[in-house]
């Protein structure tokens, strides 16, 4: 923001300590809309006048924690406390989105340290942008459109703030050398909050702790059946189905409006009370969309996320339909090297292993060894070219021999590693589609019984175990194995 204008904020108020979460969460709530209120009413007026002699900022709302002790605290979780002596901080945005969230963390950090916390404003401007995104009646236009430069009025969204320092382990400190509490910061969260709507074309709290992710769109119908079976379901536990637009139906028998054009990621939301329920997102087809599509759920902090699409089987014992359960991940997708270097493992997670093949088990009646003919647990590849097929064949099929891979496509590994990044439990399933190896590429007419049954059988394997993990209690399924030297308090 330019300096050359007087510059008007609201009035700050002072720090306030609290020893209860939920009064902190509420007095996060005050600070948060007082600002937003602020700056969207200064926004409107200035639309309407066309122009401005002063600018204007409003600050995000921040959580301050002081220890002062190296006393012992419960580290079988593997959140909820801090490493050591000192000050740590984080800003906030969205508390009412956040509310359990914040509740939970704020009161995990108080248990085990016995001190209060501090809720003040930040010294972080909040870009007018994330501002008035909740306000329906309100546009931003883009630069160039409207009498005014909006860069000489507000602040605006800064990438050079706006990035992953945190989880990426690069030492972030806040400008007062406070360490994070978080990992994401209040600018990072709003970024992903506008790009999960834009993408999925429904908002942040339609979103639940559950999150599938699939390659496929006829996916979508087998989960739009299954929601409708469970709101007919009264003891079912599920409230609603929320799809693209955010339309919502509460009723079996309503129908679900298509929009004129699907988004670009469409994501389908079956609730439950505090988020307990399950989200379906289609990310289409490459690691680029995985990597998209993760980068910005991740925020909202889910508590596992599983792929379950199609894939290339890569031994002759397979066939169409079987399935392919990761418990390993040969990396050549390449967007995440600059974020997590490919010499890092990215290990199973033994509750979602469990919970998977047991889901596969109750859905396809099969146990024991007579389960090894239709599933396969080994290593999964994915690759950032679809028609490798086309080129010379040694180096790649060399690698896929050498890491013992039984399964390609393009998205797994990324959804894992970035998993594995933001410390979301993941996992992968896959249904083999082809066999590109041994001649049996997708054609016409390929599609065996066999196939069409194991098919409409995958989605139901991946909701079962979403409802097996739902009811793992959050420091079983919410493993240290996932965090860093230097961690965050915050899940």
């Amino acid at each position: 923001m330019t300096d050359t204008r007087p510059l008007h904020c609201p009035d700050v108020p002072a720090p306030e300590v609290f020893d209860d979460a939920a009064a902190a969460v509420v007095r996060l709530c005050a600070l948060y809309d007082a600002a937003t209120a602020f700056l969207t009413d200064r926004f409107q007026h200035v639309l309407r006048t066309g122009q401005s002699d002063v600018s204007y900022r409003a600050y995000y709302p921040e959580i301050r924690l002081i220890t002062t002790t190296f006393a012992p605290t419960d580290s079988r979780l593997s959140f909820g406390h801090v490493p050591q002596p000192g000050t740590y901080s984080t800003t906030v945005t969205r508390p009412d989105l956040f509310r359990h969230y914040l509740e939970q963390q704020i009161g995990l950090l108080m248990q085990n340290h016995r001190v209060p916390v501090t809720i003040c404003v930040s010294t972080t401007p909040m870009p007018v942008h994330f501002a008035v995104a909740n306000d329906p009646n309100v546009t931003v236009p883009q630069e160039g459109a409207a009498d005014f430069h909006l860069r000489d009025i507000f602040d605006v969204p800064d990438l050079s703030t706006t990035h992953d320092d945190i989880v990426n382990g690069h030492g972030f400190l806040y400008p007062d050398g406070a360490a994070p509490l978080a990992p994401f910061t209040a600018q990072r969260v709003d970024y992903s909050l506008a790009r999960l709507s834009h993408y999925t074309a429904t908002n942040a709290e339609h979103f639940q702790n559950h999150v599938l992710f699939t390659n496929y769109q006829f996916y979508i119908e087998e989960f739009e059946a299954f929601a409708r079976l469970m709101l007919a379901d009264p003891d079912s536990g599920y409230i609603a189905f929320v799809g693209p637009g955010n339309q919502v139906i509460t009723d079996p028998d309503t129908p679900m409006p298509t929009p004129v054009k699907l988004p670009q990621m469409p994501t389908y939301h079956l609730k439950r009370k505090q988020g307990a329920g399950i989200t379906l997102v289609n990310i289409g087809v490459g690691p680029s969309n995985a990597k998209t599509a993760t980068d910005h759920i991740a925020v909202l902090r889910p508590h596992a996320w599983l792929m379950v699409g199609h894939c290339a089987g890569l031994r002759n014992s397979q066939r169409l339909g079987d399935f392919v359960l990761a418990h390993a991940y040969l990396r050549e997708d390449h967007v995440l090297d600059d974020d997590l270097p490919i010499w890092v493992p990215i290990p199973a997670l033994a509750e979602i292993q469990i919970a998977l093949e047991d889901a596969v088990k109750a859905v396809t009646q099969l146990e024991g060894y007579e389960l090894k003919r239709i599933m396969r647990t080994g290593t999964v590849a994915t690759i950032d070219n679809r028609n490798w097929e086309l080129r010379d064949h040694s180096g790649p099929v060399q690698r896929l021999s050498q890491s013992r891979a039984v399964g390609l496509d393009m998205e797994s590994a990324t959804i894992a590693a970035n998993g594995f990044r933001f410390r979301v439990p993941y996992g992968t399933l896959l249904c083999v589609s082809d066999k590109p190896l041994h001649g049996e590429l997708k054609l016409p007419g390929m599609a065996s019984d066999f196939y069409r049954s194991q098919v409409a059988n995958h989605l139901m394997i991946g909701i079962r175990a979403m409802e097996t993990l739902r009811e793992m209690p959050l420091e079983r399924i919410h493993s240290r194995k996932l965090r860093s030297f230097e961690e965050t308090a915050f899940l």
